[in-house]
């Protein structure tokens, strides 16, 4: 077992004296310290900590448990696999059994050992550590989510849960985003989950010919034009008991919006020539990355249709605004092209990360895709860089400035999440600051600290 650790020990007590004595006989831990609740947040939320000691008498009443308790509790709010090892008084054992009910994961009572502490904060990271590889491996294992979305993005992991709540209703959805940020895996997703016998079909409006559209979708009888020879359903007919994909609805021709909405309200369609109506049970999803209240003020797209489809709208954000998923999905294309193309094991190197996390993707999912299977196609080695990948080589490369530490690096991370954080909620100082798991005036001096206008 590796005695790496990932994170430094927290020392949360409010004795400075006595906080002084135990990170100098803890020296042997990476450590920070904090003397309230206050400032334990702050450092926890910093730093992500996966061990913590603390007292439970903290300020602004260091005679009460109270203070103590309610931190315990936000700590594993924030991280349910937080190790608190809590440090008591001889004659509070009642209270240390309280906290071990609430989630700590171990008391000493003072005055304690040294080495016992040492010991038990070992032992704690150490159990972090099997914890942590436990959950890689059952991810592995796992299939991905809503059937190949790949993403540890926040709000893609909030899309991803409310699509499959309204998998099992019959409502229409309508996803919207730039192109290429992975609205048919999303649309795939929610068919899988909804558990429909019938098929996925997905026909894209702005492929098609206007006169041959609406063939295509609500099909033709034999001698309806010239060239119909035989009898041939149309995409609305194939996806019965399935899903149908209207892939860039907002270029769907006005001539055929009314004949979509009439399918939407009667549930039953004729194909070209015919006269029986043909009832037809499909769940449909519209995407598109056109603005659709643009084009319903320009009268080129039905009101009326709009608030037919859009009984459930998503709106997925650019790859750009998602953080993390970049690097993320270049490591799966790169195992996925390279089993294909059997070139054995292939890896990005670290300047091909780096590339990927500063490259701004305007084409998105579909841009990143086509760049890592071109690279894995051509590239001679086993290890993608940025040239293989068709990008600039990534600029402050850590590893040959010895003037960037980690001071600078936290600032870095800290500047970009908060901007990503005020983007997201247009500005709104609240809202970021619950995205961002701190109090309204902690990020004011964060953004004050980091000249954040």
């Amino acid at each position: 077992m590796s005695e790496t650790r990932p994170s430094p020990l927290l020392i949360v007590e409010d004795d400075l004296a006595l906080q002084k004595q135990i990170k100098w006989s803890l020296d042997r831990f990476e450590s920070v310290t904090a003397s309230d609740r206050e400032s334990a947040l702050l450092q926890f939320r910093r730093h992500q900590p996966v061990v913590v000691t603390m007292d439970l008498g903290l300020p602004p009443d260091p005679d009460s448990t109270s203070e103590g308790f309610k931190l315990l509790q936000q700590l594993i709010e924030l991280d349910p696999g937080v190790k608190v090892i809590v440090l008591t008084g001889q004659n509070e054992q009642s209270h240390a059994l309280k906290a071990v009910a609430l989630g700590a994961y171990d008391f000493l009572a003072k005055p304690f050992d040294p080495d016992v502490l040492a010991l038990t904060i070992t032992r704690a990271y150490r159990l972090a550590e099997l914890q942590a590889e436990n959950r890689r491996l059952l991810a592995l294992q796992q299939p991905d989510a809503l059937g190949g979305l790949i993403t540890r993005d926040p709000e893609m992991l909030r899309i991803a849960r409310t699509v499959d709540r309204v998998s099992s209703s019959n409502a229409t959805v309508m996803l919207l985003g730039e192109s290429g940020t992975g609205k048919e895996v999303l649309a795939q997703g929610l068919h899988a989950s909804s558990k429909r016998a019938g098929r996925f079909i997905a026909i894209n409006c702005a492929a098609i010919p206007e006169n041959l559209l609406e063939s295509e979708l609500f099909g033709y009888e034999k001698g309806a034009f010239t060239g119909a020879a035989k009898t041939t359903p149309g995409k609305i007919e194939t996806a019965h008991n399935g899903t149908l994909m209207l892939d860039e609805i907002g270029d769907l021709p006005q001539s055929l919006q009314a004949k979509l909405l009439r399918f939407l309200e009667q549930r039953t369609i004729e194909r070209l020539g015919g006269r029986q109506e043909i009832p037809v049970d499909v769940r449909v999803v519209c995407a598109t990355h056109q603005d659709l209240k643009n084009l319903i003020a320009e009268g080129r797209f039905r009101e009326d249709l709009y608030y037919r489809l859009a009984e459930i709208v998503v709106t997925i954000p650019p790859l750009r605004q998602r953080l993390g998923d970049a690097v993320m999905l270049a490591h799966a294309f790169v195992r996925r092209f390279a089993q294909e193309q059997r070139r054995g094991t292939m890896a990005l190197s670290d300047d091909a990360v780096r590339a990927i996390e500063q490259h701004g993707w305007p084409g998105n999912v579909r841009e990143l895709l086509n760049a890592v299977k071109r690279a894995t196609i051509m590239c001679e080695g086993d290890r993608l860089g940025p040239d293989d990948l068709g990008l600039p080589s990534p600029t402050d490369n850590i590893g040959e400035r010895s003037d960037l530490d980690l001071r600078t690096v936290r600032e870095a991370a800290e500047r970009q999440a908060i901007l990503a954080a005020l983007a997201r909620t247009n500005d709104n100082v609240v809202k970021a600051a619950e995205m961002l798991g701190v109090s309204r005036p902690t990020l004011y001096d964060l953004m004050r600290r980091l000249s954040i206008r």
